[in-house]
């Protein structure tokens, strides 16, 4: 008799034992490279679609209960078990799992789409939104109007022709994402600087020397290896003396995924071409128009208004610190010539030490990565009387990744996952994960499952991890989101945690830098790694002084990326007939120095072309607004003010997306935030709320 594979499958299946109380057996998911997800995600739609056929039968009247409740809980499985296929499409993208991306998001998309376009469904959620018929409270009413605009945007209210259409697009789009990322990490892992002659290495810190022959030892190579992996590609493009290197990695990190078999820009222009469909099908002008319309500021035009304000602001502060720095570059060197792209951090870095005598390879030895672990446990604990436990037990998919129980005082808060290196199987870049959301999850109240995923420096045989200053950010940024994530008390998993306005999102996670630059915090962990020595207060006073270094310039690269996305989101895509030249043109406003030919930010950009990010850039930048004008509250009080953690976590870290996030802004800080708060930080703004300089 034939073995029938999806049973047999199904019997050995680890992501069939998503229960409560236990944490995702992620050794076994990875020694099975993968090959569970699509049996466990067809078995967990048979049962979704069952729940939803009872629904839909049922002959009571429509209630929160029946209805919209019972559709909250349908597809529960399911959704656990899709979170943890993308917790590791991101973090351990083994072959296997790469290889069945294309076919889970479309699997998702459809299943998606089964939901959103049955009319019959639709009747009875729209019947319990207009009658509120079984709502006992906000919560439940804010869950149920949910649910019922998912259905308005997501074509309910479409003929049977334009649901057709819309099914089309949404299948085509959910396989061009992972096609996106896919190019992305094969064009960053295809390329590497390979150097023999020990002169080429002048300037480099000595633990990026280390690491880079380590990456050849294991090539079977002679020399040093260097990659386009972020602990690699920073410090090389800045400490580097060799310009013509500097100018061959720069060229090659701005080329990912522009030309050969990894080209995205195909794949750009027909994400943006199907995009503006989906929205025109839905009645929306374009994307942005789409998006903006479930976020805090509204609409395109309101984003707009918001980047040409701090534009206007800055600019001209942008050019300024940009001339002063070719200024000092022809008094000091004697060198004068426009400044490549390639030059800028190698020559600001020297600048900047100039200026305020520091060194960012100097603090390394102050921020070994168990110091810093343990620096954010007590920020945490500080704040908001939490407590870390490591456990040991926990199956996890790489041999790196740690795992924490979490506790406020005696009460348990969930488990915390870290994995902090990179790896040819790992996206670039820095992100927290929600592997298991807080709230209702087969009736029992659960507490969450997070994750950091971070590419810091990794430890070497003669030293620990160093992290520079900007990685202890990233850090801090990153457990922001943690936080949001593990402190999560709402009811209905949909509103848990960083389930909320895109650009609410990352107050929490902004607002955690502040505490990096502060004398108190480091203070609490910022120890030299081999005579103990805490960090010097007289270092710890340069930071200060020299935080808003570039400040304008910094300003300026992030409203360059906000256009670029918010321009891609507006524009009919029947316009963009080259990916290159449409960036070009968008970001040449922005742009401070020449640009060569061969490069494209676009192909690179994953934040809007495979991340959540379309039409939502702009959000780093406005959450910015919101973090520079709470931590203003907390300097008022004392950073680590009780009264004022409480509040926060009480109106923002708690409340999900239960509320309207401007209420809950306004219920922690008692007024609306104040656009200016955000200059002031950076200085921009003297006494008088002119422009500075």
């Amino acid at each position: 008799m034939e073995k029938n594979y999806y049973l047999d499958t199904l019997n050995e299946n680890p992501l069939l034992n998503l229960e409560p109380n236990l944490p995702i057996d992620f050794k076994t998911i990875i020694e099975r490279k993968g090959k569970d997800f699509l049996p466990a995600l067809e078995y967990y739609k048979k049962i979704a679609l069952d729940r939803i056929h009872q629904i839909k039968k049922n002959t009571e009247e429509p209630n929160f209960e029946n209805t919209v409740l019972a559709l909250e809980q349908a597809d529960q499985e399911l959704y656990e078990c899709s979170s943890v296929y993308y917790v590791l499409f991101s973090a351990e993208c083994i072959e296997d799992i790469q290889r069945i991306a294309p076919d889970v998001s479309s699997f998702l998309a459809k299943h998606s789409n089964d939901i959103y376009l049955d009319a019959e469904l639709f009747k009875k959620i729209d019947y319990v939104y207009k009658t509120k018929n079984g709502i006992n409270n906000s919560e439940q009413f804010r869950l149920t109007e949910l649910i019922w605009k998912n259905f308005k945007r997501n074509g309910a209210l479409l003929d049977e022709e334009k649901k057709k259409r819309l099914r089309e697009i949404d299948e085509e789009l959910s396989k061009l994402s992972p096609k996106f990322s896919e190019n992305l990490l094969k064009s960053t892992n295809a390329f590497e600087l390979h150097i023999t002659d020990p002169d080429d290495l002048k300037g480099l810190p000595n633990n990026l020397i280390q690491t880079a022959k380590e990456n050849a030892q294991k090539r079977n190579k002679d020399g040093w290896v260097f990659t386009l992996q972020m602990p690699e590609y920073l410090p090389f493009i800045t400490y580097c003396e060799k310009e013509d290197l500097r100018k061959t990695m720069y060229l090659a990190f701005r080329s990912r995924g522009l030309g050969g078999e990894t080209d995205n820009r195909p794949v750009i222009k027909r994400i943006l071409e199907l995009r503006h469909q989906r929205a025109n099908l839905l009645g929306y002008k374009n994307h942005a128009e789409y998006m903006l319309e479930e976020r805090m500021a509204k609409s395109p035009e309101n984003v707009k208004k918001f980047l040409d304000e701090l534009y206007v602001h800055v600019k001209d502060y942008a050019l300024k610190e940009k001339e002063e720095l070719e200024k000092w570059i022809y008094q000091e060197y004697n060198l004068k010539k426009e400044l490549q792209p390639w030059d800028y951090r190698y020559y600001a870095e020297k600048y900047k030490r100039y200026l305020y005598d520091i060194d960012q390879e100097v603090l390394r030895p102050y921020f070994p990565l168990e110091n810093v672990l343990d620096g954010i446990f007590l920020v945490a604990k500080k704040l908001y009387n939490l407590s870390f436990k490591e456990r040991f037990d926990v199956p996890v998919y790489h041999p790196e990744v740690k795992v924490y129980e979490v506790y406020e005082k005696d009460d348990y808060i969930g488990l915390f996952y870290f994995d902090l290196f990179p790896r040819e199987t790992k996206k670039s870049g820095a992100w927290m994960t929600s592997i298991r959301e807080q709230g209702l999850f087969k009736n029992q109240i659960v507490r969450p499952h997070v994750g950091i995923v971070c590419n810091f420096t990794k430890p070497t045989k003669d030293q620990p991890s160093l992290l520079t200053l900007e990685e202890v950010k990233t850090l801090f940024h990153e457990f922001g989101h943690a936080l949001h994530g593990l402190l999560s008390k709402v009811h209905y998993r949909s509103l848990a945690g960083t389930n909320v306005y895109w650009d609410f999102v990352e107050l929490p996670s902004q607002i955690m830098e502040n505490w990096v630059k502060e004398k108190e915090t480091l203070d609490l962990f910022a120890r030299h790694y081999q005579t103990q020595e805490k960090i010097p207060y007289e270092i710890i006073e340069k930071i200060k002084r020299s935080e808003n270094f570039h400040a304008g310039i910094q300003f300026l690269t992030q409203l360059n990326y906000g256009y670029l996305d918010l321009y891609y989101h507006t524009t009919d895509p029947s316009l963009i007939k080259d990916v290159v030249d449409f960036e070009k043109k968008i970001t040449e406003k922005t742009r401070l120095f020449p640009e060569p030919d061969n490069v494209c930010i676009s192909t690179g950009f994953s934040h809007i072309f495979a991340g959540g990010y379309s039409a939502g850039y702009y959000s780093y930048k406005w959450a910015e607004v919101l973090e520079a004008d709470a931590f203003e509250y907390f300097k008022e009080k004392g950073i680590f003010s009780q009264e004022v953690a409480e509040k926060f976590k009480k109106y923002i870290l708690e409340k999900g997306n239960t509320e309207d996030p401007l209420e809950l802004y306004k219920a922690f800080r008692g007024r609306e935030p104040d656009v200016k708060s955000l200059l002031r930080k950076f200085r921009l703004l003297n006494e008088n709320g002119k422009i500075a300089g």
